[in-house]
């Protein structure tokens, strides 16, 4: 019965065991250099694309689409660190939309929709205090 979901009139059990209790949710952040970074559950949950779609919302929202690395307009999804993170270099982002963040955010809620798409709401950020917990002083 492993990774098998079992329903019983509407629930779900919850797996034990397959992740670190801090690693379970999904984490999504972006640096002032415009460097997405996704931790691996969520890179997991995304379904593990190579490449992503950048999409921009005027109401403050970012998706990123999965896609090929053949597809124009494709960032390619590289390692980052040795936990498993993917990172998306996209610079062109903050020029394009004109976002200038301060310090590293992290995005509050992201999650996966019925297109497949992961949504980042710029409105739900804070500062990210995992990326301050690595600075050495």
């Amino acid at each position: 019965m492993k990774n098998e979901r079992i329903m019983e009139k509407n629930w779900i059990v919850l797996p034990r065991g397959d992740v670190a209790p801090h690693w379970s949710g999904m984490y999504v952040s972006m640096n002032k250099l415009g460097s997405i970074v996704m931790s691996r559950t969520t890179y997991e949950r995304f379904g593990k694309p190579e490449a992503v779609l950048i999409l921009f919302d005027i109401s403050g929202r970012l998706a990123l689409r999965p896609a090929s690395l053949h597809d124009d307009n494709a960032y390619p999804v590289r390692k980052y660190g040795r936990g498993g993170g993917k990172v998306v270099r996209a610079y062109r982002l903050l020029s394009e939309f004109n976002l200038k963040p301060a310090d590293t955010l992290k995005f509050g809620s992201p999650k996966i929709d019925a297109d497949g798409r992961l949504i980042l709401d710029l409105r739900d950020i804070k500062i990210s205090p995992k990326a301050h917990s690595q600075c050495r002083r």
